[in-house]
């Protein structure tokens, strides 16, 4: 496997991490030089690039590539791994397969009623609409070039340093209460691994890959303290809670996502299945920090 990673983040690298072995290549962007340092320093070719101006040594790069993982956000002028580098994309004579991370938010608000990958789309934010805008590209893409191209709808990332339990050690947990609203959560082992399906079996079309139990956010603190052994935050009413505009975005979203089909064409075992089993799971192997 020759592979390219387009913004080498959180979820990312848990991918390329899954996906490491002696016969594996990998060269990733990131927008920092610094952090491209580090990225070398870990045998990963790592390339600077800002989504605006084109890199040349990006362009030899995705030549060589068989498999491409891209983990970039769009912005105001759309997806900017196509809108710069889509006419080398489409000239990588090796390349097999796509994988695309996505959002579920791209589903809107539902009323708390259960979703699957055959509901219409109707996103409410502008980051949202700009996601689903941004599948719809690489999936043209993907019909022209005649490469398979998994879109995976990703629920609320979570894994170690990013938890309840980190936010309750640094005394930002919350506890906020909107009566009937639940979310979707996901493991970043769990995304790491239906990568490595999807590249595997060369898969194509939407997939959401998120947790079997939408709950309520404040459930999961609750756990969280109670196998801390420590006093939950209060509960707060979300309506009079304090929050800033983007946080109180994402509360007016409200849906159960499935995931079945992540599980029967992916064969997608979650690790992490629902909120209870993830935090037992990350306390007891220390899987948290």
């Amino acid at each position: 496997m020759r592979l390219f990673v387009f913004g080498y983040g959180y979820s990312a690298a848990a991918a390329v991490r899954r996906l490491a072995g002696p016969s594996t290549e990998v060269a990733a962007t990131t927008r920092d030089p610094a952090k491209a340092e580090a990225m070398r320093a870990a045998g990963i070719d790592a390339i600077v690039f800002d989504g605006r101006d084109p890199a040349p040594r990006l362009r030899e790069a995705l030549a060589r590539a068989s498999h491409v993982l891209v983990s970039v956000a769009p912005g105001e002028a759309g997806d900017p791994v196509l809108n710069v580098h889509g006419a080398d994309l489409a000239l990588a004579r090796s390349l097999a397969s796509i994988v695309y991370l996505s959002t579920v938010g791209v589903y809107g608000d539902h009323g708390g009623a259960w979703v699957d990958e055959r509901t219409p789309e109707k996103p409410v934010s502008a980051r949202s609409v700009a996601r689903l805008a941004a599948e719809a590209r690489w999936r043209r893409h993907g019909a022209m070039t005649k490469v398979p191209v998994a879109i995976l709808r990703l629920s609320g990332i979570y894994g170690p340093g990013r938890n309840a339990f980190v936010n309750l050690a640094d005394g930002t947990a919350r506890r906020l209460v909107k009566p009937g609203q639940v979310f979707n959560r996901i493991h970043v082992d769990d995304i790491a691994e239906a990568v490595r399906l999807a590249f595997r079996k060369g898969a194509d079309g939407v997939f959401n890959v998120t947790d079997d139990e939408p709950s309520p956010p404040q459930d999961v603190v609750a756990h969280a303290a109670a196998l801390m052994g420590v006093a939950p935050p209060p509960e707060q009413d979300f309506e009079t809670a304090d929050l800033s505009p983007m946080a109180r975005s994402f509360y007016g979203e409200n849906k159960r996502v499935a995931n079945a089909r992540s599980k029967r064409e992916l064969g997608l075992v979650y690790g992490y299945p629902n909120h209870r089993v993830a935090l037992e799971r990350m306390w007891r192997e220390d899987g948290w920090r």
